[in-house]
């Protein structure tokens, strides 16, 4: 992965909003350029329609499983970026940023902001493979189904920023993917809510997938709790976003 050195005498003007274009820019530049990311954040969600969802006979249940697995491919492709943080501390560029006017806040906007980029194109790929396959819903559960999966993806994208600045570079994403696998079935993507026990359920509704398990299957099968998953998106969203700002501040406060 190639990194930027700036001297700070050299270094671009950093704008003061709540988003850096620039450093969006940059960062979805790399994630482009990783094969390795892409291979986990495209191949492996089609992998896992094609073995569990494209043979099923019924066009719905194709669709549940689709909508599953898009969920699941912009979590990682999100997760992704966020934990890239990683990589920056070793490598020294988040000391850099502390030369820069950039505030805590804007750092971690910028960072959701790329990742949400990154994380439209796994859903737009499990998508189109699903209707070529023969998934078959109404049109406002495709809209829904894909949007809620890509906004959703948000709060893997602050969750990867926390996990960022908690763990070695070369681990984090080590760590995060057995934990991404557990949150997802736990969450109900790799298999439906309905079948677990009440108490199960009960688990699952606290877990961070599970809004936008919940939000993104709505149009097709009612399972969970509408609200609740509201509820669960927004407030896992808000601790992960002010987590990953607080302990970007510790970081680079230590310089």
């Amino acid at each position: 992965m190639s990194t930027l050195s700036l001297a700070p005498s050299t270094a671009p003007e950093v704008p003061r909003g709540l988003v850096n274009p620039l450093y969006v820019q940059l960062d979805i530049r790399r994630v482009l350029r990783n094969r390795r990311t892409l291979v986990f954040t495209l191949v492996m969600p089609v992998v896992f329609y094609f073995s569990f969802g494209a043979s099923q006979a019924g066009a719905d249940a194709k669709a549940y499983v689709m909508l599953s697995f898009a969920v699941y491919g912009a979590m990682v492709a999100a997760t992704s970026v966020g934990a890239s943080v990683a990589v920056e501390r070793a490598s020294g560029w988040s000391r850099q940023l502390r030369l820069t006017p950039m505030r805590p806040a804007t750092y971690v906007a910028s960072k959701v902001i790329a990742a949400a980029s990154i994380a439209v194109i796994p859903v737009a790929v499990e998508l189109l493979i699903g209707a070529v396959t023969g998934a078959r819903m109404r049109a406002s559960a495709w809209v829904v189904g894909g949007l809620v999966a890509w906004i959703g993806s948000l709060v893997f994208a602050a969750l990867g920023l926390a996990i960022g600045y908690l763990v070695p570079s070369e681990n984090a994403m080590q760590v995060m993917g057995p934990v991404l696998a557990l949150l997802a079935l736990l969450g109900g993507l790799f298999v439906p809510l309905n079948i677990f026990s009440h108490t199960l359920q009960t688990v699952a509704s606290f877990t961070p997938a599970y809004g936008v398990g919940v939000l993104a299957h709505w149009q097709l099968a009612h399972d969970g709790s509408f609200v609740g998953a509201v509820v669960n998106l927004v407030v896992w969203t808000a601790v992960f976003a002010t987590g990953a700002a607080l302990l970007f501040r510790r970081d680079t406060g230590r310089v």
